[in-house]
């Protein structure tokens, strides 16, 4: 924790930068793009528990898969509507879209090495064929 604030609840771009293994500069790009939003004291950026649950949501909807964009408007959903229904049924909604399009990638992939596969068993019975000529 930094000696920005005696609140454990305010956070330095150091402090998260180191938690969560990020760049600071990403932590400023999420700021720009409207992601986070922290307080400053002069020129220092403090960051509230909820930019840090914030960030943690950011970096987790990244691995699965969320654009900025669609993880901005999960945001903006709770900012405006508190109540979790809306929501939740939005981000099913998402992540059915995800799951689809995982889906459709791993048929694409299976589909690709059975052609990697066949042309392998091709090059291999050529090799064959001509090592008995």
């Amino acid at each position: 924790m930094s000696i920005i604030s005696n609140s454990p609840s305010s956070y330095s771009i150091s402090d998260l930068s180191k938690e969560f293994d990020i760049t600071t500069r990403s932590i400023r790009f999420y700021e720009d793009q409207g992601l986070l939003k922290p307080k400053r004291r002069g020129q220092t950026r403090v960051y509230s528990l909820k930019d840090k649950v914030r960030l943690k949501l950011i970096l987790r909807g990244k691995r699965l898969g969320f654009s900025l964009a669609e993880t901005r408007r999960l945001f903006e959903m709770y900012d405006t509507d508190k109540s979790s229904t809306s929501q939740l049924s939005t981000m099913l909604d998402l992540i059915e879209e995800k799951k689809a399009a995982l889906q459709q990638q791993m048929d694409d992939i299976k589909v690709v090495l059975m052609e990697l596969n066949s042309a392998e068993q091709q090059c291999l019975a050529s090799l064959s064929n001509d090592k008995n000529s």
